[in-house]
């Protein structure tokens, strides 16, 4: 099993899953930046939709599909340039597919066609579906490059994030499904347009002018590009099989999104993907735990000293507290401490199990611990990157 910092030091690709809601598009730019600081590597992160405030601590004004390098003197820690360099971009759907329609289409006339039909252009901009393929995608054309030795990919949430990952082999079924078959055959068929145009006629008056020719038209230029969508497809899921290629969950220890990393574990490992790291995100550092059981401990022995009790009432600059108050105060500080003492033994319980989870997948369990600290700088990326360790 290699480490996270071995993947990040010599691995080519890493995709990152998990559900929405967890600091996965953070902790994607966080290793990145960090494996751009620490080692000699040429960085680039593709993410899905970064938070204004991600892509200000990335320097970045405009952030979109095209890729942007990262400045080298936002990366400097503690005094200490960065051994590499980081690029970024984020996953723009339209443009990501008109970007495969140009290569797959057999010639201008096709591509034209396809790129100004209208259910071709609410297919992309509307259609979760649409996402997942194109991450894939963009995935695979980096992966490819040589302008890069490590890719980090932030994979889209979904409802199932594994639907990135099955998205070529959808793809691959849909041009094999009788659907398109049947669509196209009857687009091609005079008998059948002969026969079919009253309702074509009846059915654009409700649904729209040209709407069911769009949709032939869609399907029948789509078809023509079937060999150049089919071929992408199976190098893009030989890509996600390769030796090189690592998948990271990450999630926070909640019950909904722990849920959803426990599912990922065991359907990667079904899949034969080399699941390598499982971060738990934004954990209470067991050392704050220790110290509130020490605190508690503390503060339940002082109860008993009558010495405690003349040292709170002196600390009131003479305004004598009553006993009740006193016993308010004491009680109220006695239950957060022993709060935060309960929520420390639940996510030690937590990470307990997920570590046994995570061995079971042959996975490295790391984490996170929570941070008061603003992601402003691109810095700040990589001290939370560098604060990423083994549970």
């Amino acid at each position: 099993m290699n480490t996270l910092r071995n993947v990040l030091e010599n691995g080519r690709l890493v995709v990152v899953t998990g559900s929405g809601g967890v600091g996965k598009t953070t902790m994607s730019a966080a290793l990145g930046a960090y494996a751009a600081s620490q080692y000699n590597r040429r960085v680039l992160v593709l993410t899905v939709d970064p938070a204004r405030r991600l892509a200000d601590a990335l320097g970045l004004e405009s952030f979109g599909n095209a890729v942007v390098e990262i400045e080298s003197s936002a990366l400097v820690r503690n005094g200490v340039p960065p051994a590499g360099r980081m690029f970024a971009a984020m996953i723009d759907t339209k443009a990501s597919w008109d970007e495969l329609i140009t290569r797959c289409a057999p010639n201008a006339d096709v591509r034209d066609k396809v790129l100004s039909n209208k259910l071709y252009r609410n297919l992309t901009e509307r259609f979760v579906n649409s996402h997942d393929y194109i991450a894939m995608e963009r995935l695979f054309e980096a992966q490819q490059s040589n302008d890069y030795d490590l890719v980090i990919v932030d994979t889209p949430p979904s409802r199932n994030a594994l639907d990135v990952l099955d998205a070529p082999r959808r793809m691959k079924e849909f041009f094999a499904s009788r659907l398109l078959k049947l669509l196209t055959s009857q687009a091609q068929s005079r008998l059948f347009s002969l026969a079919a145009k009253p309702f074509f006629l009846v059915a654009d008056r409700i649904l729209g002018a040209r709407f069911l020719s769009d949709i032939t038209e869609f399907f029948t230029l789509f078809r023509t590009m079937e060999d150049g969508f089919v071929k992408r497809a199976n190098e893009v899921e030989a890509v996600l099989k390769q030796h090189d290629t690592s998948f990271m969950v990450v999630t926070s220890l909640e019950s909904a999104p722990l849920h959803e990393a426990e599912f990922l574990i065991d359907a990667l490992r079904q899949r034969g993907f080399l699941l390598n790291t499982v971060i738990a995100n934004r954990v209470t550092p067991q050392e704050l735990v220790s110290q509130a059981q020490a605190a508690l401990n503390k503060l339940e022995a002082s109860i008993q000293d009558p010495s405690f009790v003349q040292a709170v009432v002196k600390s009131t600059e003479a305004v004598e507290p009553t006993a009740g108050q006193i016993s308010r105060v004491v009680s109220t500080i006695a239950r957060k401490s022993a709060e935060a003492v309960r929520k420390g033994e639940a996510e030690r319980s937590t990470l307990e199990a997920l570590r046994k989870r995570s061995a079971g997948s042959q996975a490295e369990l790391c984490i996170c611990a929570i941070s008061g600290a603003e992601i402003a700088r691109a810095t700040a990326l990589v001290a939370l990157g560098e604060s990423v360790h083994p549970a």
